[in-house]
């Protein structure tokens, strides 16, 4: 009879297979699922009882962030799903269960316009000062990503993954494949975003032919999301700016930025490529905050002499 371990990698080959999961969230699965069954030493799922699995998730809340122990209560949930649906067992233990996280609400952090203006000059003016060509180059190649970065949202991953034939200059269309490989076409709005990555493609044409990504170091390899984060830090300190900024916050500060602007929020949860718009209204507490700035500080009302 198959032991409840044969039964954890059976699920994570379906994941795999079927559900088309990627490889950072099977991974993340199948961290969660070893931690779970190293706190059961049992070899049978109808060992487990729901009373089993209340102990496990008081642990999990003593020991972890709320995102982090509803992330791992949700694998093992998931998992307990599938010894259902496969009918391994006859009654899900988790059926009556009402699980409740309370999540501290965190806002994104987003980089002020002024400072995204200031990061992206200092990349030019790098560009300007080369003294040599290794350097120019260099330059160049990271001015595209910066702008590509900011002008779409994309995520990090996604832009690390982008492929040559993702990318189309001339209408000035980008294809991304997001999580679980979901599609979305951007529109890259901005002309001098576009001539940047056009003089990119052409000074990398070599480098972007030996590794099949349009993102490409000087020795032909694909660009890495560490070495992205490198050029930020690089660039930051380059230009005193006082602040951690991290890939992410460009995406932050571009749907942030749309709101600020009125752009109907549906849009921006499609150019972001959320799945739900729950996910996406999280900007918006970032704008009411703002507004709360702007009326305490600019409302005529502070001036009147009452």
């Amino acid at each position: 009879m198959p032991t409840l371990q044969t039964y954890v990698e059976n699920y994570l080959e379906y994941c795999a297979v079927q559900k088309r999961l990627d490889e950072k969230t099977l991974k993340a699965y199948r961290i969660d699922l070893r931690q779970f069954f190293e706190q059961f030493p049992v070899s049978e799922a109808t060992a487990i009882s729901s009373s089993d699995l209340e102990a496990y998730i008081a642990r999990l809340n003593q020991v972890h962030k709320p995102k982090t122990a509803k992330r791992k209560v949700a694998s093992v949930k998931a998992l307990f799903h599938y010894l259902e649906y496969k009918e391994i067992i006859d009654k899900n233990p988790f059926s009556k269960m009402q699980i409740h996280f309370r999540e501290p609400m965190i806002l994104p952090k987003t980089i002020p316009l002024h400072i995204v203006e200031i990061f992206l000059s200092t990349i030019y003016k790098q560009r300007k000062n080369a003294k040599t060509d290794y350097q120019k180059r260099n330059a160049l190649r990271d001015a595209a990503v910066i702008e590509l970065l900011f002008a779409t949202g994309m995520r990090i991953s996604e832009l690390c993954s982008l492929k040559e034939s993702d990318i189309d200059l001339y209408d000035g269309i980008v294809l991304i494949y997001g999580k679980n490989d979901k599609e979305r076409r951007i529109q890259i709005g901005n002309s001098s975003v576009i001539q940047v990555l056009k003089e990119y493609q052409i000074n990398f044409c070599a480098e972007i032919k030996t590794c099949h990504h349009f993102f490409a170091n000087q020795s032909g390899k694909n660009l890495s999301d560490q070495a992205v984060r490198r050029m930020i830090n690089k660039y930051a300190t380059l230009a005193s700016i006082d602040l951690h900024i991290t890939p992410h916050m460009f995406r932050h500060t571009f749907a942030t930025s749309l709101l600020d602007a009125d752009v109907d929020i549906r849009f921006i949860q499609e150019m972001l490529g959320h799945s739900s718009i729950n996910v996406t209204e999280i900007y918006t507490h970032v704008t009411v905050a703002k507004q709360k700035d702007i009326l305490n500080t600019r409302h005529p009302r502070k001036d009147f002499q009452i």
